[in-house]
C-alpha cells in the first residue's frame, strides 16, 4: 500500500504558527499531525506502508528530512514531490505521478480521523465521508440504495447532501485515476477555477469503477488554531481511553519531566525534559520538549518546544518553540463587594 500526501499549502489560517512550520508538522498530543494521520490511516488498512509520497512546498531540507523520518518510523520509503502552484487537488497529487500506481491511498493533511472499521480492499474505491451542518463548505457525495456513490459535488450551493468528503480516499486502480487527472489537465477541465480530483473520481465513476462511503466515527479538523486546540484535546482523550485498554505504546507523560510541586491533571502529553514548577498543567494539554512552566495555570491549550512560561493563566491557545512569556503575578488586598477586571 501507498500513501501520498498533498500538502503544499501555505496554512494562511494558521498563522502565525505556520510562518516557520508547514501545518502538517504542527503537533498534536506530541506527534506531528501528518504522523498521527499516516498512523492512523495505517491501523484502518491493517497491512505494512510500503511509500509514502509527501506533496511540498519550497520547505527547506530540514522538513524533508523530518518527513523522511516519519516514514522510516512507519517502516515505509519516504518520496518528495513538489508543487509550485495551487491549481486544486488533481494538480497536486499528479505532481506525485510516479507514485500512483496500484492501491493508493490518499490523504490531504489537515484532518485526522477515529475509525472502527479495517479497509475493504476488495473494492473499488472508498471515499471517507462525514456528515456535516455545513455542506456547502465541502465537497459531497450522494449514494443509491445499494449503497453506492452516485455523485461528487464540490461545495455545493444548494443542498445535495450532507455527507462531507473528509479527505481520504482509497483508489484501488492508481493508474487510472492518475489517468483520469492527466485528462483534466491536458484539456483544461476545471471546476469553480481549478482542477479537481472529485472530477476524475466522476470520469472513473462513470467508466464503471464503484466507490463507497467509509463512516468515520469522529472527525478532527486542524484548519485553524481553535480547531487545532480542539484537535488537540480530543486526540488527547482518544490516546487516554486507549492507554486504559492497555492498547498504547507511546509514552505521553516522558520519564525525563521535572515535577517541582506541580500538579499534572489527565489527560495531557508532556515532553522531554519539561520543567514544571508550582504550577498546573491540564487537563487536555499538551507540552513540547524543553519547556519550562513556572508558577502558572495552563487548560486546554498546545505548547509546542523549548518555550518558558511564568506567572500566566492560559486557556485555549497555542504557544510556538521558543517563545517567551511573562504573566504577572498581583499582590492584591481587596475589599466587600469589589469587581475586577482585566
Amino acid at each position: 500500500m501507498k500513501i501520498i500526501i498533498p500538502m503544499a499549502g501555505k496554512g494562511t489560517r494558521m498563522r502565525p504558527h505556520t510562518l516557520t512550520l508547514p501545518k502538517p508538522l504542527v503537533p498534536i498530543a506530541g506527534k506531528p499531525i501528518v504522523q498521527r494521520l499516516v498512523e492512523d490511516i495505517a491501523v484502518v488498512c491493517n497491512e505494512p506502508i510500503e511509500e509514502i509520497a509527501f506533496i511540498i512546498g519550497d520547505f527547506g531540507a530540514q522538513v524533508e528530512r523530518d518527513l523522511s523520518t516519519i516514514a522510516e518510523r512507519m517502516g515505509a520509503k519516504a518520496k518528495i514531490y513538489y508543487q509550485d502552484q495551487p491549481l486544486g487537488t488533481a494538480h497536486a497529487l499528479l505532481c506525485a505521478k510516479e507514485s500512483i500506481t496500484g492501491p493508493v491511498v490518499i490523504a490531504f493533511a489537515d484532518t485526522l480521523f477515529k475509525a472502527d472499521f479495517t479497509l475493504d480492499k476488495t473494492q473499488d474505491g472508498i471515499i471517507w465521508v462525514q456528515r456535516v451542518d455545513n455542506p456547502s463548505s465541502f465537497g459531497v457525495i450522494k449514494t443509491n440504495e445499494q449503497g453506492y456513490i452516485t455523485d461528487f459535488v464540490e461545495k455545493p450551493t444548494h443542498f445535495v447532501s450532507d455527507l462531507a468528503i473528509i479527505g481520504i480516499y482509497y483508489v484501488k486502480n492508481g493508474d487510472m485515476l492518475r489517468e483520469e487527472m492527466q485528462y483534466l489537465l491536458d484539456n483544461d477541465i476545471k471546476d469553480k477555477g481549478e482542477y479537481q480530483l472529485t472530477n476524475a473520481l466522476e470520469n472513473m465513476k462513470r467508466k464503471g469503477v464503484k466507490f463507497v462511503p467509509g463512516r468515520i466515527t469522529e472527525w478532527l479538523d486542524c484548519g485553524n488554531k481553535d480547531s487545532t486546540v480542539a484537535t488537540n484535546s480530543r486526540y488527547l482523550d482518544y490516546l487516554y481511553e486507549r492507554q486504559a485498554a492497555g492498547k498504547l505504546q507511546e509514552t505521553l507523560i516522558a520519564a525525563s519531566v521535572k515535577n517541582n510541586n506541580s500538579i499534572i491533571i489527565p489527560p495531557a502529553y508532556i515532553g522531554e525534559n519539561v520543567q514544571l514548577h508550582n504550577s498546573v498543567i491540564g487537563p487536555h494539554v499538551s507540552v513540547g520538549a524543553n519547556t519550562v512552566v513556572k508558577n502558572s495555570v495552563i487548560q486546554h491549550s498546545l505548547i509546542q518546544q523549548n518555550t518558558l512560561i511564568e506567572n500566566a493563566v492560559i486557556g485555549n491557545s497555542m504557544l510556538g518553540s521558543h517563545v517567551k512569556y511573562h504573566g504577572h503575578i498581583a499582590d492584591l488586598s481587596i475589599g466587600d463587594y469589589t469587581q475586577v477586571k482585566p
